[in-house]
């Protein structure tokens, strides 16, 4: 069942949910392959106004299943940290579920820019260039949340 936790004790607020996705830097997007079989890869992605977006090359099996398939799901987990005493972990994580589309246009400059103002923030003029330079050859994603639910322990 989508967005709910089995022990529903360990639920964050959505607020939380929100904060490590933006604070997070890698998450696990999970597709689903034509021939039934899921498909995850990590990938370095960004959160903004309810959306995950994510850069690649413009081919491969990930879009690959998104064009045949664009129902995704998007895993982070951020603070996780082995507690081998009490045989757990402690960690946060959220899991997202919602549907992946190509951004084109202003929206995709927009979208590079605001992964330079991420990632480089140091860097912006030079993260100008090389939008210029890399643009013809980087897809941007982006996951429109649907359901979204973290976890904390």
């Amino acid at each position: 069942m989508r967005g709910v936790i089995r022990r529903a004790e360990f639920t964050t607020s959505d607020t939380r949910a929100k904060e490590i996705l933006t604070e997070g830097e890698f998450g696990v997007l999970s597709t689903i392959s034509p021939d039934g079989y899921p498909y995850g890869v990590p990938v370095n992605y960004w959160y903004k106004d309810n959306m995950i977006y994510f850069h690649c090359a413009p081919e491969g099996h990930k879009l690959e299943n998104i064009k045949a398939n664009n129902n995704v799901s998007f895993c982070v987990v951020g603070s996780p940290k082995v507690l081998p005493e009490k045989f757990t972990a402690s960690y946060e994580s959220v899991i997202v579920f919602g549907k992946a589309y190509e951004v084109s246009g202003s929206e995709k400059e927009n979208a590079m820019m605001d992964m330079v103002k991420r990632f480089s923030p140091e860097f912006l003029e030079k993260g100008k260039e090389m939008i210029k330079k890399l643009s013809p050859r980087t897809a941007i994603y982006k996951i429109v949340v649907e359901t979204l639910t973290g976890k904390a322990r």
